[in-house]
């Protein structure tokens, strides 16, 4: 969600290689954002969310190799749009539901296929937006399951992290990473990431909503200007001057 449109809109990068490079930077970003949200919590969270976690990635691997696919044949334009019209319903969600810190998880065989499900239609996010999924399992186990907003984001990360390699690899086969800008940002990002879960720690979980919401609107805006920028043409190749026929000796 940040890093995507960072890439597109501020450094004009193209659109697919941004969400490949955004997938690699994930990866160590969650990782050490899932240390954090362990050292912060208690031990009964954590086990908690790690098992929901590992329950959602079960989807999400295979969602992952999907939506790289898809984005592969998908017009720069057309997925930017999908990107907007995921962030508005996500707004739409997140200000719809109420989440509670006491909210925990009830394990019953529909919630576990629901994950699994989840888990999958965010794996395809991944793979075709670069956004990691959390995004999407977030907002929905808090309004559907539902879910402490803690919880769902500590399980949302552990998703991350099997879901955003797998997307990752699917890019690197097609060749739509920047390598090096992806460990850079990733590497910065795990610098950053235990401050973001003490705040998320310290916000109240409506305030923590409605902040997520006008960024997410944020981003909508950035990105439906960042479709509707008309394509620039390339130039023609320069053509070599036409051989001439030698002068006939006379």
């Amino acid at each position: 969600m940040i890093v995507v449109p960072g890439l597109v809109v501020v450094l004009r990068v193209e659109h697919k290689i941004a969400v490949g490079t955004s997938l690699m930077a994930i990866i160590p970003a969650a990782t050490m954002s899932v240390v954090s949200y362990a050292v912060q919590g208690t031990m009964d969270d954590f086990v908690q969310f790690l098992i929901i976690g590992l329950v959602l990635a079960v989807g999400a691997v295979v969602g992952a190799q999907f939506g790289a696919k898809l984005l592969a044949i998908l017009s720069r334009r057309t997925a930017q749009l999908v990107f907007v019209v995921f962030v508005i319903v996500m707004i739409v969600i997140m200000l719809v539901g109420h989440p509670s810190r006491d909210d925990v998880m009830n394990w019953s065989v529909l919630n576990v296929v629901g994950l699994v499900a989840l888990g999958l239609f965010a794996g395809v996010a991944s793979g075709l937006l670069g956004i990691g999924g959390g995004a999407i399992v977030v907002p929905i186990m808090i309004v559907a399951i539902p879910l402490s907003d803690l919880l769902a984001k500590g399980a949302s990360l552990v998703m991350m992290l099997p879901g955003s390699l797998s997307g990752m690899v699917g890019h690197l086969r097609g060749h739509r990473v920047l390598v090096k800008a992806g460990l850079i940002i990733g590497l910065v990002a795990m610098v950053t990431g235990p401050l973001g879960s003490w705040i998320s720690h310290a916000l109240s979980a409506d305030v923590a909503k409605y902040l997520f919401a006008g960024y997410l609107a944020f981003v909508a805006i950035m990105m439906i200007r960042e479709a509707l920028r008309k394509e620039v043409p390339k130039p023609a190749p320069a053509k070599d001057p036409e051989p001439t026929e030698p002068a006939e000796d006379k």
